[in-house]
């Protein structure tokens, strides 16, 4: 083999498995940040003295976003390995711009929440720090709530296209993505109300990840027969 003979892929062999895992770690994290959050949040949103008083419960979910984010990037390129040359270029590039649009505002809310734990606790001026709480609540709600989720609604709908155009995955698991994020780009009703339409985002990649994986394995198994 020269220098320049290109190295065989073994995608086929290791990225299911890959994709599995990450999107697994990635849905765990993001969901258990999710929750900590939306749970504090109804209690925590007019009220800066009470936000402090939950500093420890959002600092734990905040600790949990990097983490979730490097797992969600992870998922996204053992995705695209695994598609190869068969991935449309037009949705390719949507999934991977969706996707990093929804990491960056997701690390931004994020850093903006963190920043006002901090602020409030070194700030001794009650009312000081009353007006950063509402700006920076109002700033890290709309990026997250508005922006977030439907960048999230667009990383769905083209993943679940590519998913459907190039066979990897059962027709069903890509029609339930369209469902879910046409509903989080409209924003259908109240369920949105606190933000846990966000949800649906790791709950199909999890839904993805869990067949995957079994269907790994069931693969393995049939082949070791």
């Amino acid at each position: 083999m020269t220098p320049d003979t290109p190295l065989p892929r073994r995608a086929g062999l290791t990225a299911p498995k890959s994709a599995a895992v990450a999107g697994i770690v990635f849905s765990g994290l993001f969901i258990t940040s999710l929750v900590l959050f939306l749970v504090a949040l109804p209690a925590t949103m007019d009220s800066p003295t009470v936000f402090n008083a939950h500093r420890q419960t959002l600092t734990v979910g905040l600790n949990l976003v990097p983490f979730a984010g490097i797992a969600f990037l992870w998922f996204m390129g053992v995705v695209r390995d695994r598609l190869g040359s068969n991935e449309d270029q037009f949705f390719a590039t949507v999934f991977l711009g969706s996707g990093l649009l929804f990491i960056a505002m997701l690390f931004t809310g994020a850093a903006v929440t963190g920043s006002l734990l901090v602020l409030y606790a070194n700030e001794p001026n009650p009312q000081i720090a009353a007006s950063y709480y509402a700006i920076g609540r109002t700033f890290a709600r709309e990026i997250v709530i508005n922006y977030a989720i439907r960048a999230a609604g667009v990383f769905m709908i083209s993943t679940a296209t590519l998913f459907l155009r190039t066979g990897v995955l059962p027709r069903w698991l890509s029609f339930l993505g369209f469902g879910l994020a046409l509903t989080m780009l409209f924003r259908v009703g109240h369920i949105d109300r606190l933000g846990w339409v966000v949800l649906f985002l790791p709950l199909w990649i999890l839904l993805i990840s869990v067949y995957v994986l079994i269907d790994n394995y069931r693969r393995r198994a049939k082949a070791a027969l």
